[in-house]
């Protein structure tokens, strides 16, 4: 390669790590190219490739540009940008392009095969030279435009001396276009415009389907970090405050964080009283206390009153902006299941280039002339295409994800449902995940009066106990009294008037604090106590991952006297007061172990742990990022649709080992046929669609497999 010059590292200095988007990316070939040629240049210590995300992790000496290392990888044949400079953007312009792709040759391919087959019908003469004449008007711009995404990718490929997949489909595509010109310039008998266009709408279905998968998953460490305050008032020595930027904030600052407020950093509180939603750490949903000396972190919402917090960390050093990390740690370790599916595609372009290029070799010396060597040729490169093996899996895949969401589990990450069927061991968060996560009050003991005042009273807040009574009360079809002078007290309650008698719904006193409340009306007060129930279905959903090989266990942050209560009352073991950290590491334990864990969670806490577990699923309830993290989500309050998802992931892989088996058959017998020219390129395009169609066919067998399973 042409290496840049880039400086030496200098004696003591550490390396650092710089991230960038390489959307050109198409195989496994290209992630070896990258992680062995790149720290060949000078500086570069060493390169890893999250295929999943397109990204590329480089460490490297501090004096190294990212001019520079965008200059290598460019010199290895990949255009690269820094991925603080556009996160997402970029992916989606390349997701939108190839589905504007698709269209248009979707579009011509109709087109096309509408007057090829008249051609087929036995059309002759001038009939037929005008079908080809109206074809090729089609094809042309069609194959031109629908054909950007493999030409630029081979142009740039063969620009630096390298080659990809693209470069083998390019060559296909444009010998079978330019060999349809010839024909029907010189009025042949066959022409090839729709074996042509057949092959580009094939071949673009298939990366369509990976950018839009890819797409939802790189969202996921975006919708963690939005979580995070963008600003703070930052309060001067003179007491006067100002609005500072998230990025801009550093360790030592005062700031004044308002109640409904997101922290932007994280800190040690001075002054004030409050509660905060620190959910997306803790996975709990009930709000903690906080004071004097209480610590904060980014993310947490201050739902009552103002507080003063002393920054402690800022920026990248937030334990939020830590969880980020983990989270695209663990993407990227997941990316060798990607290697392992693609390492097949890396012999790919030269075992194509090779038997095209002595098919015509052999037939040249054979003495069958240009023209017939050319079109057995062209016939072995489209025959090769590798359809039937690309559509394997993703039309398994495809098929029953949309049977499971029928059954109300989306499945994200087309690669999933292989992980699922592997699983052998599941790891449920406790809150929001085997429990509703939702507060439900008991409200058996107030009669129609005090339902009345108490919907008056929390249908004027936010607060998460108030949402839990509102939502019980008004499913038993309360109206709510009509209270007046309404006031909302921080970290005490509301307080109002009803019919001239003070009403409250005050902050219990009692230990069970955190779940209780206390309706007030005049002298009278009763105390409402709130539950977290467990899912309907947890028992049978244990019992049903058991029938399948599954151990079960909780890995949950909660309280130890919570997690043994649900424990027990499901018969499995349960871990308690897990850290982020911790749940990572346990299931790194697992994986050395050689088990292949399901991790169940929904917290923000829970989303380096989803994305490191072999599969993960969360609830319809979790947080953006977890969801985000997961590879599948579920949704409705049942808990069954996560062994649904296994016994439906079996299945599927046991269809496609079929559709892998039919597809190497296949090629095993049409490609010597394609060798010893007994194979025309429309043949070829013909068997080679059949032969996606087969496989699609049999993958549609699994459109009914949730329905079997959940009987």
């Amino acid at each position: 390669m042409n290496a840049v010059h880039i400086p030496p590292q200098a004696a003591g200095e550490s390396l650092v790590s710089s991230r960038f988007t390489v959307p050109g990316m198409r195989c496994a070939g290209c992630i070896a190219k990258i992680e062995r040629e790149l720290p060949k240049v000078e500086g570069v210590s060493a390169a890893r490739v999250n295929f999943s995300a397109k990204r590329v992790a480089i460490e490297h000496d501090p004096s190294v540009k990212s001019e520079q290392l965008v200059d290598a990888l460019l010199h290895l044949g990949f255009e690269a940008q820094p991925v603080e400079e556009n996160p997402l953007g970029f992916e989606d312009r390349e997701r939108k392009r190839l589905m504007r792709a698709l269209a248009v040759a979707g579009f011509g391919m109709m087109n096309i095969m509408l007057l090829s087959v008249s051609v087929w019908s036995g059309a002759e003469g001038a009939t037929r030279q005008m079908f080809h004449w109206i074809s090729g008007a089609i094809a042309l711009p069609v194959i031109a435009y629908a054909g950007q995404p493999f030409f630029s990718s081979a142009w740039m490929a063969l620009k630096y001396r390298r080659t990809n997949m693209d470069v083998p489909i390019s060559i296909g595509v444009l010998l079978a276009t330019g060999l349809s010109i010839f024909e029907t310039l010189t009025g042949g008998e066959h022409a090839y415009f729709e074996s042509a266009v057949m092959l580009l709408f094939f071949l673009l279905a298939g990366r369509a389907l990976d950018a839009t998968m890819r797409g939802r998953t790189r969202a996921g460490i975006g919708a963690l970090l939005g979580r995070m305050g963008k600003s703070a008032s930052v309060i001067a020595p003179d007491g006067s405050t100002r609005r500072v930027k998230a990025s801009e904030l550093e360790p030592g600052m005062l700031v004044l964080v308002a109640a409904g407020e997101a922290l932007a950093a994280d800190g040690e509180i001075e002054h004030g009283t409050s509660a905060i939603d620190n959910s997306m750490l803790t996975g709990e949903t009930t709000p903690e206390p906080v004071g004097v000396g209480s610590e904060v972190h980014a993310g947490a919402i201050n739902i009552a009153a103002p507080i003063r917090v002393r920054l402690t960390r800022t920026a990248d050093d937030t334990v939020l902006a830590d969880i980020a990390r983990l989270m695209d740690e663990a993407g990227q370790s997941r990316s060798a299941y990607v290697r392992i599916a693609d390492r097949a595609a890396r012999l790919y372009a030269p075992a194509v280039h090779s038997l095209a290029a002595l098919a015509f070799a052999g037939w040249m010396i054979a003495g069958a002339g240009w023209h017939q060597s050319l079109v057995i040729a062209i016939a072995v490169l489209i025959i090769t295409c590798p359809c039937a093996i690309g559509l394997a899996v993703p039309a398994a895949q495809v098929v029953a994800s949309g049977a499971l969401l029928k059954r109300g589990l989306l499945v994200k990450d087309g690669s999933a449902l292989e992980r699922l069927a592997e699983v052998d061991t599941a790891l449920f968060d406790k809150t929001g995940t085997l429990t509703l996560g939702e507060p439900r009050p008991d409200i058996s003991g107030l009669d129609e009066d005090a339902r009345a005042v108490a919907l008056g009273l929390a249908q004027n807040s936010r607060h998460p106990l108030s949402r839990g009574l509102v939502r019980a009360l008004r499913q038993e079809g309360v109206e709510p009294a009509d209270i007046t002078d309404v006031e909302e007290l921080s970290g005490k309650g509301l307080t109002g008037r009803w019919h001239g008698v003070a009403v409250a719904l005050d902050r219990a006193s009692s230990a069970s604090v955190d779940l209780a409340t206390n309706l007030r009306i005049g002298s009278h007060c009763l105390t409402l106590r709130f539950s977290d129930p467990l899912r309907p279905d947890c028992a049978q959903t244990i019992r049903e991952l058991d029938a399948l090989g599954i151990r079960s266990s909780i890995l949950s942050g909660d309280r130890k006297e919570a997690v043994r209560a649900v424990a027990d009352e499901l018969g499995i073991e349960g871990e308690a007061a897990v850290t982020p950290q911790e749940k990572l590491a346990r299931l790194e334990e697992l994986k050395a172990a050689g088990h292949r864990p399901l991790m169940i969670g929904d917290g923000l806490n829970d989303g380096p742990a989803l994305a490191a577990a072999h599969a993960s699923i969360a609830p319809g309830t979790a947080s953006d990022a977890s969801q985000q993290a997961a590879d599948a989500v579920f949704i409705g309050e049942t808990l069954m649709p996560v062994a649904l998802a296994v016994r439906v992931a079996r299945k599927t892989m046991r269809i496609v080992r079929q559709n892998f088996a039919f597809a190497i058959g296949y090629n095993v017998l049409a490609v010597p046929l394609a060798l010893f020219g007994y194979v025309t390129p429309l043949i070829a395009a013909i068997a080679m669609s059949v032969s996606s169609l087969v496989v699609v066919a049999n993958s549609l067998r699994l459109s009914r497999a949730a329905q079997v399973a959940s009987r």
